[in-house]
């Protein structure tokens, strides 16, 4: 595990593969996702900043979920619910959250954007005021998982238009997985690349992941791992 400080009131923590946020505001701060191998992010946060610390997962997949047991609530698109409950088998209570919604930190107004397909309650969080996409595991340039049930690429492909109808927003990319951090021309890049694996002009290659047969498909910018 790695604390790593991006600005005055931003850090990164990695984590085994996986990184999530703090930032800070005048008012509280806030923790997008809780790690996967650690369970004490809520105490590191909170030796970081002297404010109310809150929680926020950007979808429930459990390397991003792992301190969530530390929070009475978290906010979570509630999308997301039959992810985090059922298939995870996680527990606790969602504060609901929605396209469009904006938590403010005092200061700092963090806009949530709807980005099903990776998981049905996928968001990213735009920091406004700093121009940066917060994005998840949805824009990233490493593995992005699109297997099982509730995954879909087809709804994927349509969150991506969304953010390129949005990249003026932003100027920088901060994924949970992969390089840190990247540039808003990967979302063309990745949005090419699924349209290709769709359309069945991208050769998959067959691959086990925990326990699970796929097909990875390498389209040069990430790699999608879909159902067979």
């Amino acid at each position: 595990m790695e604390i790593i400080r991006i600005d005055e009131n931003t850090w990164r923590i990695e984590d085994m593969g996986v990184r999530f946020f703090l930032l800070s505001g005048t008012r509280k701060a806030l923790l997008i996702d809780s790690g996967m191998q650690i369970h004490n992010a809520r105490e590191i946060a909170e030796g970081l900043v002297s404010l109310p610390v809150e929680l926020l997962n950007t979808h429930g997949d459990r390397d991003h979920v792992g301190s969530n047991a530390e929070f009475d609530y978290f906010y979570m698109n509630p999308a997301e619910a039959s992810n985090y409950y059922n298939t995870q088998k996680m527990t606790g209570t969602i504060r609901p959250v929605q396209d469009g919604d904006v938590l403010d930190l005092g200061g700092r107004e963090l806009e949530i954007i709807a980005l099903p397909g990776h998981t049905p309650g996928s968001i990213a969080v735009l920091d406004k005021k700093n121009r940066v996409l917060i994005s998840g595991d949805p824009v990233q340039d490493g593995s992005i998982f699109m297997f099982g049930v509730q995954r879909e690429l087809h709804a994927y492909l349509l969150s991506l238009e969304k953010l390129q109808g949005c990249r003026d927003r932003f100027d920088l990319i901060y994924p949970s997985h992969g390089t840190f951090p990247v540039l808003p021309p990967l979302i063309d890049a990745l949005h090419e690349g699924a349209r290709k694996v769709m359309a069945g002009e991208v050769e998959g290659q067959d691959m086990q992941i925990h326990g699970t047969c796929v097909m990875r498909y390498d389209v040069g910018c990430a790699a999608f791992l879909c159902d067979k």
